[in-house]
């Protein structure tokens, strides 16, 4: 007689070849996150609101207000009263059919990209000769920063000084070598080149900073199993210091760019963005067109302006795409 066996009545068993098995029991729910006390939550609130009101009052309005600007018709009337009237895209309509545009786009790209490559290029030269430890080069390193703490009006006037067609310093030693005199800053040739100068040597002590501190990172045993591998100091350099070296000159570059891009002072100072437009960049142009005018142009100023900040803005995304290919990579 065959013996029938019958499942238990346990929800949790079943049925295997004839034979109950009793199933595992049910993991236990898990326990309800507890919540924040309340306290943190207002501590959290007090730490993030002082953020939150300067970037709101300093970046966001701004940028709002400037928006505005451009797509308004506004004069000094109605800036103070408020009632300027809605034109679109009016005003940059008239920033590009303005003849000054193209020159100030060509000049505002030269000087921010011969900017860039020198400034960059002189200060990784000297953070490299820096890692060599010799006697005084800490005192060194820190003389090399004076153009960088200097007020820019000081270093603006002082390179007016020295490149005074009559009475500078640079033109006075040109005529000691016998080489004519050059009118640096009154010449449509030598007007934009000056200002380039002027501001690569100002730059030069934030690349070597930056730069030298991310020289600091590299370990030295790369470079001590490179010399044993046979390779020479420019391969070192090429093959270790280079490469390891590419995220600090991003950001370097990048901060650089977002700087050059927006340099008016040096140039306002040394030229005024003349003669005949010869110097002139987006940043003098917006100047002009508000304020430097008896009748002033708020609302193409303004465009000027926000083409700046896109531009600043297309590079910094770049810099971040590249940053997070390179982070999956």
């Amino acid at each position: 007689m065959k013996q029938t066996i019958h499942p238990p009545d346990h929800p949790s068993a079943h049925v295997r070849n004839g034979a109950a098995i009793a199933a595992p029991a049910p993991a236990p729910a898990p326990a309800r996150a507890r919540r924040r006390p309340a306290s943190e939550q207002w501590a959290a609130w007090a730490f993030l609101t002082p953020v939150t009101l300067y970037l709101a009052l300093f970046y966001a309005y701004p940028l709002y207000r400037n928006l505005d600007l451009s797509l308004r018709d506004y004069t000094v009337r109605s800036f103070v009263q408020g009632n300027a009237p809605f034109t679109g895209i009016e005003n940059y309509r008239t920033v590009f059919d303005d003849p000054t545009f193209a020159p100030a786009l060509l000049h505002t790209a030269l000087f921010t990209a011969v900017c860039l490559l020198f400034q960059y290029a002189i200060g990784l030269a000297l953070a490299v000769f820096f890692t060599q430890h010799f006697r005084l080069s800490a005192t060194l390193r820190a003389l090399f920063l004076v153009p960088w703490l200097l007020p820019l009006i000081v270093s603006a006037s002082t390179w007016s000084w020295m490149l005074n067609s009559e009475s500078g310093v640079v033109n006075a030693a040109l005529h000691a070598l016998g080489i004519a005199p050059v009118n640096w800053l009154t010449s449509p040739s030598w007007s934009l080149t000056s200002v380039i100068i002027a501001n690569i040597w100002i730059g030069v002590p934030f690349n070597l900073v930056v730069l030298h501190s991310g020289l600091q990172s590299i370990p030295a045993s790369l470079y001590e199993a490179a010399a044993l591998d046979g390779a020479n100091a420019w391969q070192r350099f090429w093959r270790v210091t280079f490469p390891l070296l590419r995220p600090v000159s991003a950001i370097t570059l990048l901060l650089g760019l977002i700087y050059t891009l927006k340099v008016f002072d040096i140039i306002w100072i040394m030229t005024k963005g003349g003669p005949a437009d010869a110097s002139t960049t987006f940043a003098t142009w917006s100047y002009q067109l508000g304020f430097g005018n008896l009748l002033p142009a708020f609302g193409p100023g303004a465009a000027v302006g926000n083409l700046l900040v896109v531009a600043a803005l297309v590079f910094g995304l770049i810099y971040l795409k590249v940053q997070r290919k390179q982070a999956l990579s």
